[in-house]
């Protein structure tokens, strides 16, 4: 879509760091140069202010990527688009069926209501829970680590969902400032929200976060 559009050599696009390398790899591949830009917190989408921001005489375009089944702020972006005349674009989550999509958000409401000691996702008209993304509180990366293999040692699947943002991948790697994508990959962490879960996997997954998130302080 973007070579589709004439974008090319020369030209620098705007993607977002917190995630895989796909976006930006595609931007090198038709010669242009990817710029990157910081997210927010909440929705760990493309921030429209910060896109804003990096803009440059160069810039040709931006490409939003939804984050976890959460949407970007598309509205704000396609604005910042037009003020700028940049073609604005967007890579979307995976689809699911209707019956997947409310089983995952039942479980979703269930995590809302049970989980202590961790920041639990902003609830959103919209959000299809493709992640249930929390927060570890603490001192970033070491205590969410911690807290993932005392988790993991409990029998709950849990994973990082970004270990590396592709501003500090080989490559890639610039010398920018993007506070909220860095506290994101050092803080997130992403538990079972899958449709086969059921009652007792969900109690075991409370267990194991709630037995650990008393014991994290948040860092001041």
């Amino acid at each position: 879509m973007l070579r589709a559009a004439g974008v090319g050599v020369g030209d620098e696009v705007v993607v977002p760091a917190f995630g895989n390398a796909e976006v930006a790899e595609a931007v090198a591949l038709i010669g242009a140069l990817p710029v990157f830009a910081d997210i927010d917190p909440e929705t760990y989408c493309l921030d429209a202010s910060a896109v804003e921001a990096a803009l440059t005489p160069r810039s040709a375009a931006v490409v939003a990527v939804h984050r976890f089944g959460r949407p970007a702020d598309m509205t704000a972006l396609h604005s910042v688009g037009q003020r700028h005349g940049l073609l604005v674009l967007e890579q979307g989550d995976s689809e699911m069926s209707y019956e997947e999509m409310a089983q995952r958000r039942q479980r979703a409401a269930y995590l809302d209501g049970k989980l202590r000691g961790v920041r639990i996702p902003d609830w959103a008209d919209g959000h299809t829970y493709q992640q249930y993304v929390v927060r570890v509180p603490g001192n970033g990366r070491p205590d969410r680590d911690a807290f993932a293999r005392a988790v993991r040692g409990k029998g709950v699947e849990c994973r990082v969902p970004v270990k590396t943002p592709v501003h500090r991948m080989p490559g890639f790697r610039r010398c920018v400032s993007l506070p909220e994508t860095e506290r994101a990959a050092n803080e997130t962490l992403a538990l079972p929200v899958d449709a086969s879960l059921t009652k007792r996997d969900m109690q075991r997954i409370v267990s194991a976060c709630n037995a650990l998130g008393g014991l994290l302080q948040a860092a001041y």
